[in-house]
């Protein structure tokens, strides 16, 4: 039987695996010391301004946060003059305040699992949590030449998190948030995408690669089919939080073997209050057949291993399990 890195390994270069990746069962996420000052401590059903200064509110029932761009709360009021509100939260810490993060890696068996540095909220994120989602959609059109100078300073500061996280924890994957569109269509057409995000995406990602990063995983639990050739050349090797839209079969048939895809059973739809197992196996059972096993890591479409409501998330694992045995019946 294959470890569980393995399997995975050999299900996203179409080799193989002996049984379905369960979701996130392959990535062991870091506690760094650099998550909570740029991005907060999460408080569900609270709220926290981030080291960018942005509030965010996490209500009750609801699947994550969000975060509060108008009036008095928008931290970039002008981007024209975005030097004058922007101001990046350091990241260069003390070797001590990596004691904890050093402590829990050193238990991890790499052999069994991907040490997984996570990073939430990218680039095009950031850029609407700043300014709110309006202002980043007129200023692509109205001031590009600032939108190219802020997304370089971004750039140039997660280049500086990459930087302090491999020297101190060495990951095997990143798995990085940024959702570009959505459930029907992107937010910014896939020209504009080309323009101002994919240079910067190439640079991180790559940067990552070049120091011993294995895979990269990239979150976008939105419709983002018209840019997996982008994904590709950018670094990515897993599209997770691929939802129905997407039509994932036509993905696989025409990019298996470049990236794989984990999800296709969308929140939106199964993450509800009277979920049932039935419903998640008929609906796992239906990506199945229509999708095929190569390729695709079937699950949830959240960005983290976990649901809006309780013992979703573990049933559906337990749900793939059960369809180990009729795609992977030589398998021991």
């Amino acid at each position: 039987m294959l470890t569980i890195r393995e399997n995975f390994m050999e299900t996203i270069k179409g080799g193989n695996p002996d049984r379905f990746v369960k979701q996130y069962e392959y990535q062991e996420w870091i506690n760094d010391p650099l998550f909570p000052i740029y991005f907060g401590v999460i408080t569900p059903g609270g709220e926290w301004v981030n080291g960018w200064g942005v509030k965010n509110k996490f209500p009750a029932g609801v699947p994550g946060p969000f975060p509060c761009c108008e009036g008095d709360d928008k931290v970039c009021k002008d981007v024209a003059h975005w030097r004058d509100y922007v101001k990046a939260p350091n990241l260069v810490l003390p070797p001590e305040a990596w004691k904890d993060c050093v402590e829990q890696v050193t238990h991890i068996d790499r052999k069994e699992k991907f040490v997984t540095a996570k990073v939430f909220c990218g680039i095009f994120e950031k850029l609407h949590y700043l300014m709110g989602m309006e202002d980043a959609m007129i200023n692509f059109y109205d001031e590009p030449e600032a939108m190219h100078e802020l997304i370089d300073y971004l750039t140039d500061w997660e280049i500086t998190l990459a930087e302090e996280t491999i020297k101190y924890v060495h990951p095997d994957a990143l798995f990085h948030h940024d959702d570009w569109g959505s459930q029907r269509s992107l937010f910014i057409s896939k020209e504009m995408f080309d323009e101002f995000l994919l240079p910067a995406y190439k640079k991180i990602y790559g940067y990552w690669k070049a120091n011993g990063v294995e895979v990269i995983i990239h979150h976008s639990d939105s419709y983002a089919a018209d840019l997996v050739p982008e994904m590709i050349e950018m670094g990515v090797d897993v599209f997770q939080g691929v939802v129905g839209t997407n039509n994932i079969p036509e993905l696989i048939k025409q990019y298996g073997g470049q990236i794989t895809f984990m999800g296709g059973l969308d929140n939106g739809i199964y993450d509800m209050q009277d979920w049932t197992r039935e419903k998640v196996r008929t609906g796992m059972k239906k990506l199945l057949e229509e999708a095929g096993p190569r390729y695709l890591i079937p699950g949830l479409t959240m960005g983290g291993p976990e649901s809006t409501y309780p013992g979703l998330y573990e049933a559906v694992s337990e749900i793939a399990g059960e369809f180990d045995a009729i795609y992977f019946p030589l398998k021991k």
